[in-house]
């Protein structure tokens, strides 16, 4: 069998639809509670190569999925460039503030930074764990979404970002340059270690409006992926702007990705008929469909099916995995995928 996701990235027509899902490797599944109670932290989880490969191939000895992300998270790159960076329970990552130029310019460029090197040290791992049909993925967050944490702190609120975005303060000009630069060197990392595609998550991108969208979100991830294309050519990248609507084809123009990842309240028909020629939609379950099961989960996965081809289309959800989603449900899908393709 080949590898049904690079197929679809790279406009060839697959031996069935790829699959993976956000999150697939998390709190959901039993054996990575335990790791995680082993490692101790979250952020030790990802800084620990032996357990992060570890639950990056939990999912796939239980599940015939065709890719497999990196664990990781997208704050590995401010951490890396000398933010301060914790998980707190039940609130999520607290980092120290960038808020003006002196912050921006004590930042490091992050070369040679041990937590870019603990993440390809996981890829090695994953890379030599994985079938011959799964593709290996890496990612990073946007330049948008990364800035945003640095500046407020934490995830919860984007009003100071927000602001700086809108007049284009000089300081945050700076921070999104730097943001692109070390990402580009992140993503080329990841690539030499054995990541076979590359997903740039946007989580806030649909905080913008369409004006500031252009500038703060389709030109970064352009940057970033020109910059990684100009080591690796024609490398493919999924893109997903959470909460842009119908923006998808304006990202997917700008940036030339090959994909475009689409949350669920999106009809992925209505995106795929404004897209560039060639490039595929991903999603987009709802997580809550997952979670709940049943019939109603059935019917979504096989509309979802009958909607986009298979050329076209990278089955996922429209966010991640929910936490107490039950693993019997992953099972339900997979095989209602199969199922409706095979009566294709």
């Amino acid at each position: 069998m080949g590898k049904a996701l690079l197929d679809v990235l790279t406009g060839r027509t697959p031996e069935r639809r790829p699959v993976w899902l956000m999150r697939q490797a998390g709190r959901y599944l039993a054996e990575y509670r335990a790791v995680r109670q082993e490692a101790g932290s979250f952020l030790d989880l990802c800084y620990k190569p032996d357990l992060a490969a570890e639950v990056t191939l939990q999912p796939l000895r239980r599940y015939d999925f065709d890719a497999s992300i990196v664990f990781a998270d997208i704050l590995v790159v401010p951490h890396a460039m000398g933010s301060d960076l914790k998980f707190v329970e039940n609130e999520g990552p607290v980092l120290s503030l960038v808020r003006n130029m002196d912050e921006v310019n004590a930042l490091s460029d992050a070369k040679g930074a041990w937590q870019f090197e603990r993440v390809y040290e996981t890829l090695g791992k994953v890379k030599a764990g994985l079938a011959p049909h799964v593709t290996l993925i890496g990612f990073c967050g946007a330049p948008w979404t990364v800035a945003s944490y640095m500046i407020e702190g934490r995830g919860s609120d984007r009003a100071v970002a927000l602001a700086a975005a809108a007049k284009a303060e000089p300081w945050f000009v700076r921070l999104v340059d730097r943001l692109v630069d070390t990402s580009i060197d992140y993503l080329v990392g990841q690539v030499k270690a054995g990541a076979e595609v590359l997903q740039i998550f946007d989580s806030w991108a649909g905080d913008l409006p369409e004006g500031l969208r252009a500038r703060w979100v389709h030109e970064p991830i352009a940057r970033v992926v020109d910059g990684v294309r100009k080591v690796f050519p024609g490398l493919p990248v999924i893109v997903f702007g959470r909460g842009i609507g119908n923006g998808h084809a304006a990202l997917a123009r700008a940036t030339h990705a090959n994909a475009v990842s689409v949350e669920q309240d999106t009809r992925l028909s209505d995106v795929l008929k404004d897209l560039p020629a060639g490039v595929a939609v991903q999603g987009n379950l709802a997580p809550e469909r997952l979670m709940a099961g049943g019939a109603d989960m059935i019917a979504g996965t096989e509309a979802i099916c009958r909607e986009v081809p298979m050329a076209r289309h990278v089955f996922n959800l429209g966010h991640g995995i929910l936490q107490h989603t039950p693993p019997e449900h992953v099972t339900a899908l997979l095989e209602a995928i199969r199922k409706t393709d095979g009566r294709a």
